[in-house]
């Protein structure tokens, strides 16, 4: 799965590059009420971003999962004993019967779920594990300029489509934001994007795109939308 691949190569250089994914981490935990969790679940839990904010923001938990298709990425995130690292692909069907119906007092997970094959299958599957759910995902308009300029469509799910997926299961606050993120040049941006995970699953592009972007892309800056979601109570 290329996605798996990308985000796993550039493992180790992760963290120099995962600025915004920071940022929205940041901002998804702000949505947290609990200064303690006994059973957390993380999905798509990377090198360690919600458990580092946890962390940081002096949040308590008995026991933390952190889940993840990249066992690379895992590596990386904090070791502890009530830590327990999990390689699983939430794209595999029935991926939630590793675990007990509502363990979880809290399941998070940040920037991954946009890579859901069958959005609505996920959340079906997740809305068994808690009572308690914060999602964040970045939406189709993430780098919406520059896949206007090399005429490519985003391989990931648009803001309608996942707010579609989230109606079948949850009532739920939202929250849309846009980021932007400057950079000196194009190559810079490229060099980022190739390095960050951001645009993990995008096809490398062709040489003449790669001129095209040189010579036509006029932001200095590439741009980020992010859907934060705060599950108030699940569907009847």
């Amino acid at each position: 799965m290329e996605v798996v691949k990308e985000f796993s190569k550039f493992a180790n250089e992760y963290e120099k590059h995962n600025i915004i994914q920071t940022a929205v981490v940041k901002k998804l935990c702000e949505r947290l009420d609990k200064v303690f969790y006994k059973n957390i679940l993380d999905i798509g839990a990377g090198t360690g971003g919600v458990y580092e904010e946890l962390h940081h923001k002096n949040i308590k938990f008995s026991n933390f999962v952190a889940l993840d298709f990249s066992q690379k990425m895992l590596d990386i995130h904090h070791s502890d004993c009530n830590i327990k690292k999990l390689c699983l692909d939430f794209n595999q069907k029935n991926f939630s019967s590793v675990f007990k119906v509502h363990e979880f007092d809290l399941l998070i997970s940040s920037s991954a779920l946009q890579w859901s094959h069958d959005l609505s299958q996920v959340l079906q599957e997740l809305s068994l594990l808690s009572h308690n759910f914060l999602f964040s995902f970045f939406t189709a308009n993430t780098f919406k300029t520059l896949h206007q300029c090399v005429n490519i469509e985003s391989p990931i799910l648009s803001t309608e489509l996942i707010i579609e997926a989230l109606n079948k299961f949850f009532n739920y606050d939202l929250e849309l934001v846009e980021y932007q993120l400057k950079f000196d040049s194009v190559r810079d941006m490229l060099h980022y994007i190739k390095k960050s995970g951001v645009g993990g699953g995008v096809k490398q592009l062709s040489y003449k795109q790669m001129k095209m972007l040189m010579m036509e892309y006029k932001l200095d800056y590439l741009e980020f939308e992010v859907l934060f979601v705060k599950v108030k109570s699940k569907k009847k």
